[in-house]
């Protein structure tokens, strides 16, 4: 003990010093540098960190923090990216918008509100973007990140319409040219003249806003419509064409759109990416703060400027679009335009019942019947006749009831929150019948029903089975306490006592005579199909309970059929012994056969026993194997049959059986099975002397010593064991061999030899194990029995058996070689898991 505790103290000095000594972080990464340029192995390199006293946490920490520096260059490289693409999108084609749905994908990546684990702890946010909707969260175990839905009330409503990936706005270019799109530099124009001449012109508008036209010279196109173009084109083309102009001419001249130029637009103001943009020429104003990435949380939806050379030619209403389809506003952008998102004036909240409780974003003008209009409506449950609004004064907090009347003229201010009650959990028009009535429920008061012969009639009348000289009514007075009020149901109904009119919430209950006492019901016992317990009916004998039962079975006596009855003296005053009454009939015929049973029926409460048949008995099998002439399953004809009556029936025994070796597997009983329980149950409450439950036999059967020899020799003794149902007999060949098992050097089986002792077949198998309990070896014959073993007993060991050698308890002190093996393992093992250690994922 003294060296083991040394030992310890040793390893935990070393690994002391080894703490002590520890390289920092920036070493451990220099190293590692230069020990993958000089060629090492990754075990040398983690064997030679260790011994520099460098732990496993700490090259675990050192790969963290690379991952996520390593993920960090990588957002910075992508948010640099991103912003290069917006300054530099100046070409005008088809791969703009491309481009801009790519750019959208990346803002939305950027626009993360929180990183957070499970238990709230924010690990990371974003300062310059905010994320509309949902954050993303970190599970506990740090293995994969999830999206969290925002509470949908502390959303603001139409923040997402320019968030959504399926409504970007973007402009159709397959479409007929419009003929009010106005032509600029960039623009491709096709000019086709078809008649007398016939030509196509393919040009595109120069910056100074022309095209070269053969014969012509520069015609300036830029600025111009296109109906203004081909107006101004026919007059130019008269010139080298005859017959464009006139009544009827007889050469026609138009200009379509080819390829459309790309144009620059800024956008200012509240919006989550400001900056400048190149669209296409037919973008509008929706799909620049598509591409903005849309409004950030202070931005205003309900005043969106669209600034044209200096002058506000647009003032954009947002919520116009999405409350009735609106687009009118949603002007065709040019190169140079600015659009100016303010932010919001008035945001106001609304909760309680409303379709859609969030905030929203007010004009100065608007009312609380706008209000509710944005919201969707009241629900269902909602209270209508009034809502409640909190306002923030500037220095406290005011509370207003706007009544039904003023939720058109009362307008609403920044700050404001609005709550919408439910409905009170209470009826002011409900009474109820319940009880022997056809229709029990609820009922309308002050319609048809205002009295209780009303609201029975109501209730389609009274059942037949109705007590009708007492109801009671439980009314609710004004201050919610309760009374009862008796009614004369029969005297109502004749017209002899007064109707009683009815209250708000009445509760009238009408009971019936069979709620006034005690169901009745009959039980039946023992030999039929479905034993239990039936509802009593009026003059019921035994024999109809026997049919609803299932009837009598096979093993039913028909005689001495009891029934027991309670006593029942509800009057008595005096103390009676009697605690029962006893009948009993035999059955014949279905029928009662005894004094009295000519009238005999039962009564509520009466228990019927059916017994069972003493002459009934069910097949007993028993089954034989082995060395008999006809193996298989008996049944047994009486209850004490024997070993040697089972043996004739199978014909007897086969010249190569071993009589000696027959064995029998009984199975266990009810009784047994129980006694087994009781056993485990007393080992598992943890007894001082109680047994181990390893040394338990937990199986449903076991093995029973017999000797089939002495009992064949003497039939009838008590060799002769007599069986019962389920035995299995099994009579084997002869067999030859010994097994030699347990604490032996050599675990063997070797042929059997007459009149040699133990020592000689323990020699047989190598002699006595180191451990072995040599006093205490013992013999299992083949017939199931066992027996102790001395060294000079010739005649003990029989052909067949098998002798076992216990052995002693392996739990012993630990030597000084031991231990320090052990210590060598540990420190081998310890080495194994630092080795593979992995320092950094390529």
């Amino acid at each position: 003990m003294r060296r083991l505790i040394a030992l310890f103290f040793l390893i935990f000095t070393l690994s002391g010093v080894a703490v002590a000594q520890q390289m920092p972080d920036d070493q451990v990464i220099q190293y590692v540098k230069s020990a993958q340029q000089m060629g090492k192995t990754q075990k040398q390199i983690t064997t030679e960190l260790m011994r520099r006293g460098v732990t496993k946490e700490q090259v675990e920490r050192i790969q963290q923090k690379y991952e996520d520096s390593k993920s960090g260059n990588q957002q910075n490289s992508t948010q640099g990216e991103n912003q290069s693409r917006q300054r530099g999108q100046q070409n005008a084609d088809k791969k703009t918008d491309a481009k801009s749905i790519n750019q959208r994908n990346n803002t939305q990546q950027r626009t993360v509100k929180g990183l957070r684990t499970t238990n709230g702890r924010q690990m990371y946010r974003g300062d310059q973007m905010e994320m509309t909707g949902d954050s993303l969260w970190m599970d506990g175990n740090n293995r994969g990140m999830y999206w969290e839905e925002e509470d949908p009330t502390q959303q603001i409503f139409g923040h997402n319409i320019f968030t959504n990936a399926n409504l970007t706005f973007e402009p159709n270019i397959n479409v007929a040219t419009p003929v009010n799109y106005r032509l600029g530099p960039g623009d491709e124009v096709i000019i086709d003249v078809w008649g007398a001449s016939e030509t196509t012109i393919r040009q595109t508008i120069s910056p100074e806003g022309s095209i070269l036209v053969n014969n012509l010279g520069p015609v300036y196109l830029s600025g111009k419509t296109v109906k203004e173009a081909n107006n101004y084109l026919r007059q130019e083309f008269a010139r080298i064409y005859s017959g464009v102009i006139g009544n009827v001419p007889s050469t026609q001249v138009k200009l379509t759109l080819g390829e459309i130029r790309s144009i620059q637009v800024n956008i200012m103001g509240e919006v989550v990416v400001p900056g400048t943009y190149t669209l296409s020429s037919f973008a509008s104003v929706f799909h620049a703060l598509y591409r903005a990435g849309g409004v950030n949380k202070i931005g205003s939806l309900r005043s969106i400027k669209v600034v044209r050379n200096g002058n506000v030619i647009a003032d954009l209403d947002v919520y116009d679009f999405i409350m009735k389809g609106k687009m009118k506003d949603d002007v065709r952008l040019q190169d140079g335009d600015v659009i100016l998102v303010d932010p919001y004036q008035s945001l106001v909240q609304i909760l309680g019942k409303v379709k859609r409780p969030m905030f929203y974003e007010m004009k100065s003008t608007e009312t609380i019947a706008t209000l509710l209009k944005y919201s969707g409506g009241f629900t269902g449950d909602a209270y209508k006749k009034a809502i409640r609004i909190i306002r923030k004064s500037g220095r406290e907090h005011q509370i207003y009831n706007v009544d039904e009347m003023d939720f058109s003229v009362f307008r609403v201010e920044d700050g404001d929150v609005v709550t919408v009650d439910s409905v009170l959990q209470r009826f002011e028009n409900r009474v109820e019948v319940r009880g022997a009535v056809y229709r029990e429920g609820l009922y309308q008061l002050n319609g048809t029903v205002n009295t209780v012969k009303q609201l029975i009639k109501k209730a389609e009348g009274i059942r037949g089975d109705a007590f009708l000289n007492r109801a009671i009514i439980d009314r609710e007075r004004e201050d919610l306490s309760h009374e009862i009020i008796q009614v004369d149901i029969k005297g109502l109904l004749n017209g002899t006592v007064a109707d009683i009119p009815l209250q708000r919430n009445d509760v009238l209950y009408i009971p019936s005579i069979h709620d006034l006492k005690e169901e009745s019901t009959l039980t039946i016992h023992g030999e039929v199909a479905n034993p239990g317990t039936y509802l009593y009916s009026d003059n019921m004998t035994v024999e109809d309970l026997i049919l609803q039962a299932g009837g009598l079975l096979e093993a039913a006596a028909t005689t001495k059929i009891e029934i027991a009855r309670r006593v029942k003296e509800p009057k008595s005053t005096t103390f009676s012994t009697t605690v029962g009454q006893n009948f009993s009939f035999d059955l014949k015929d279905g029928l009662l056969l005894g004094d009295g049973s000519d009238n005999f029926h039962l009564e509520p409460f009466d228990e019927i026993y059916i017994r069972k048949s003493p002459a009934y008995h069910q097949q007993q099998n028993v089954t034989v194997g082995g060395e008999v002439l006809f193996n298989g399953s008996y049944a047994l004809s009486k209850k004490n049959e024997r070993l040697s009556d089972l043996i004739a029936k199978a014909g007897g025994i086969t010249p190569d059986a071993y009589v000696k070796g027959a064995r029998l597997i009984r199975k266990m009983t009810e009784e047994e099975l129980r006694r087994k329980e009781d056993a485990l149950r007393m080992t598992q409450m943890g007894a001082g002397d109680s047994i181990s439950i390893k040394k338990l036999d937990l199986s449903d059967s076991y093995s029973v010593g017999i000797s089939l020899e002495k009992a064949l020799q003497n039939p009838g003794s008590d060799y002769d064991m007599v069986l019962r149902e389920g035995d299995m007999l099994f009579v084997p060949e002869y067999v030859s061999t010994v097994k030699i098992n347990g604490a032996v050097m050599y675990p063997n089986t070797v042929l059997y030899k007459k009149g040699e002792s133990l020592r000689y077949y323990i020699n047989q198998a190598g002699g006595f194990g180191n451990d072995a309990k040599k006093r205490k070896a013992y013999i299992v014959y083949m017939n199931g029995t066992v027996s102790r073993l001395k060294s000079g007993n010739t005649k003990a060991i029989e052909p067949g058996s098998e002798i076992i050698v216990p052995s002693k308890d392996p739990r012993k002190k630990m030597s000084a070689a031991e231990i320090i093996g052990m210590g060598t393992s540990a420190a081998s093992l310890a080495t194994m898991v630092a080795t593979m250690v992995n320092l950094f994922k390529k």
